[in-house]
């Protein structure tokens, strides 16, 4: 497939569901392109594209669905796996980092010897909407000491303007709404 066939397969399989987990919003349910192996693997040949020329060392999953991402991602580069998860779920010394939410605050926790100094690290999600909970994960992978590369998605909401919180940071998404 040409790439502009590849991102309107994708796009395709990406469902809209409304009023989904709430009134108001319109929920992209990734489900249909991780069921199919052809689109998935278009999806991860993108990826891999954009970021291989960085040299990356580690590739930070955010919890949940940025490991379904990250892992593969990691391993075509052939670079380590974090995983950014929620309080209470990892099970040595964390470093965490609080971000806002639309009604409160969040914290998402690294294990605080998964990087070290000045390796070069890419955040991975599946969505980047607002920005906050990459925000902070990219901010948490910088004081392990890691070199923040970029950030990588699935899908940018590009209305939420949620990049504007990646301080500039390089970034990239397969499909943009």
């Amino acid at each position: 497939m040409a790439p502009s066939a590849n991102l309107a397969a994708l796009r395709d399989a990406v469902r809209d569901i409304p009023d989904f987990p709430k009134p108001g919003i319109v929920f992209k349910d990734i489900t249909p392109l991780l069921a199919s192996p052809p689109l998935f693997k278009a999806t991860l040949d993108l990826m891999e594209a954009r970021w291989r020329p960085e040299r990356i060392a580690k590739v930070v999953g955010i919890e949940s669905r940025g490991f379904l991402f990250a892992a593969p991602l990691a391993d075509r580069l052939g670079a380590g796996l974090v995983i950014a998860r929620k309080p209470g779920k990892l099970p040595y010394q964390t470093l965490s980092e609080e971000y806002a939410l639309e009604y409160g605050v969040d914290t998402l926790h690294l294990h605080a010897d998964a990087i070290l100094p000045g390796e070069r690290i890419l955040v991975v999600d599946d969505v980047i909407a607002t920005g906050g909970t990459a925000g902070a994960v990219g901010r948490l992978s910088v004081r392990t000491g890691g070199v923040l590369v970029g950030y990588s998605f699935l899908i940018e909401l590009g209305f939420l303007e949620g990049a504007a919180r990646l301080n500039g940071t390089p970034h990239h998404a397969v499909l943009a709404y």
